[in-house]
């Protein structure tokens, strides 16, 4: 990736769609000058990618977007999130923090060292995360704009065996897990994408990882923005920990088209 290129891309749908389909952690591409940075060796530094990326999640989403009616938009990160967690709060909000993974990871998923002591996080934040933000927030503006609402479908994956990282990973892991927020999850959105996703064997709320991105201009305050999380467990379509993607991808991709069509009139 050259120095101005773009580390995050807007795929547009059609222009009546307010959904918003937010790929964050698919990728494993890390800069060569953020490298430097990470004290892990090139075969543990894969074996960490391996775990921490929700592999296949961008194809399921572009998959997925072919398959409905209205094209939704996808706003898709081209960076790993070793290099910034677009996702996390960029201050003390973030619990994460308690294990080294706040907006800038200092610990792996196994709770070693990623980073060296004392490394400083802003030139990261300015470079990577702070446009990230200002990015998804504009495109959820041209949501509202256009459509008067926005919906965001936040798509993950998580392993089907708790990592050391994780903070409710003694919670109940279904194969499918909705992440929720109390102001921009209203029920209806809820109920559709149990609805869409009951064929897999279940779903669960908020365990093991509760929550769902909603940019820092829209948290809490915009109630036009509504917004979930999906956290579809891994051995449901790929080979653990960062192997090839299998059949279920597909099915799986049909069930968020199934989702995303159904939010029309929501």
């Amino acid at each position: 990736m050259s120095p101005d290129a773009s580390p995050f891309q807007l795929v547009p749908g059609a222009p009546g769609s307010p959904v918003v389909l937010h790929v964050p952690h698919s990728s494993r591409t890390i800069p060569e000058h953020v490298r430097h940075g990470i004290v892990l060796d090139d075969e543990a530094l894969e074996g960490e990618l391996d775990h921490i990326t929700d592999s296949h999640t961008a194809e399921l989403a572009a998959g997925a977007s072919t398959e409905c009616a209205v094209t939704p938009w996808r706003f898709v990160n081209g960076l790993s999130r070793l290099v910034v967690d677009p996702e996390r709060f960029p201050d003390d909000r973030e619990e994460m923090l308690a294990v080294g993974m706040g907006a800038v990871y200092t610990r792996t998923t196994h709770r070693a060292r990623l980073r060296p002591p004392g490394a400083e996080p802003e030139p990261l934040l300015d470079r990577w995360f702070h446009p990230y933000a200002g990015a998804m927030s504009a495109a959820v503006d041209g949501r509202l704009a256009a459509t008067g609402r926005a919906v965001v479908i936040d798509v993950h994956s998580y392993p089907s065996t708790a990592l050391p990282y994780e903070l409710h990973g003694a919670g109940p892991r279904p194969p499918v897990c909705l992440g929720t927020d109390g102001f921009h999850t209203p029920p209806g959105l809820l109920a559709r994408a149990e609805a869409a996703f009951a064929g897999f064997g279940g779903t669960g709320l908020d365990s093991p990882f509760p929550g769902t991105y909603v940019p820092l201009k829209h948290y809490g305050r915009d109630p036009r923005v509504s917004a979930l999380m999906i956290e579809i467990r891994r051995d449901l379509y790929m080979t653990e920990p960062g192997g090839p993607a299998g059949p279920g991808l597909g099915t799986l991709a049909s069930a968020l088209a199934v989702l995303v069509d159904s939010l029309g009139d929501l």
